[in-house]
């Protein structure tokens, strides 16, 4: 690891901490003895995205970001819970993309999964827009047993 205050090549690991999804190291450098934090983290083979339309594209976990960001908007839910939802789906993908594909209509119900737990309005939101609701008939659908959970004791 190049020292960000010497540039030397060589530095030693003085402590590791396993965060979740990443690795904290703290590193000396060999030759000017300076610290520094990197962060290590596994870098997984995502499968291919097939659209609607038949056309496949790569995973791009910014999409997904901002789709759970626009629902999460104006709501109770901390940055780090849409981050924490985020990297949850991308281990599904990952796990559920065994034959290197995986649907975006699946990508958009693990999303919806998330959101559900996170906020109802935010799931709201989100499923109204991926569902393509057309109609307040179809939304009072949707809403309908989101209402019937909520009453019981």
């Amino acid at each position: 690891m190049i020292c960000p205050a010497c540039q030397h090549a060589e530095s030693k690991v003085i402590d590791s901490r396993d965060l979740g999804d990443t690795i904290r190291r703290r590193r000396e450098c060999e030759a000017c003895g300076r610290r520094f934090t990197t962060h290590e983290r596994l870098e997984l083979r995502m499968p291919q995205v097939v659209k609607k339309t038949g056309v496949r594209e790569a995973f791009d976990e910014d999409k997904v970001r901002a789709g759970l960001r626009v629902a999460c908007r104006k709501r109770p839910v901390a940055q780090e819970e849409v981050e924490a939802a985020l990297a949850r789906i991308e281990r599904r993908v990952f796990a559920e993309g065994d034959k290197g594909e995986i649907s975006s209509r699946r990508i958009g119900e693990l999303a919806l999964e998330e959101l559900l737990v996170l906020d109802r309005v935010a799931y709201l939101r989100f499923a109204s827009v991926y569902q393509e609701l057309a109609s307040p008939e179809a939304f009072l659908a949707l809403l309908q047993p989101l209402l019937e959970t909520s009453r019981e004791p």
